[in-house]
């Protein structure tokens, strides 16, 4: 992910990606122009979840671009928060839960956390071979 990108970036790259306006958008989001402007020039901090989905739904977006947007919303916000798709499996999850507090307290590099990203992958290709 792009450091300067921003939350209300994406929405307004995406929104035009899909030639909606910025008035036809808001009305299918059934938010006020004024409000959309807003959000995509970065003078609120992302919306609630629920509008969060709505839009990726509107947008179609995959999920990769789902997850940044989840990504960036959460870092739009003010008070600490994870984005939308991870607490639940972080929760229900004690081994991630360990993983993430053990990175932490050992401050793993970008190599380590790109190593182990690559093992997972590697073994979703496998399986998708498989099948």
């Amino acid at each position: 992910m792009n450091q300067d990108e921003t939350f209300g970036g994406f929405i307004r790259e995406k929104r035009k990606e899909k030639d909606y306006t910025l008035r036809g958008f808001a009305a299918k989001m059934d938010l006020s122009p004024v409000h959309m402007s807003n959000l995509e020039n970065d003078r609120r901090a992302a919306p609630k979840d629920e509008v969060l989905e709505r839009m990726a739904k509107l947008l179609t977006l995959s999920n990769e671009e789902r997850n940044k947007l989840y990504d960036l919303a959460a870092k739009s916000k003010n008070a600490p928060t994870v984005a939308l798709d991870l607490p639940e499996y972080i929760n229900e999850n004690q081994l991630a839960r360990i993983a993430l507090r053990t990175a932490k307290d050992v401050d793993a590099t970008d190599e380590e956390w790109l190593e182990f990203i690559a093992k997972l992958q590697a073994r979703v290709r496998k399986e998708d071979e498989a099948e």
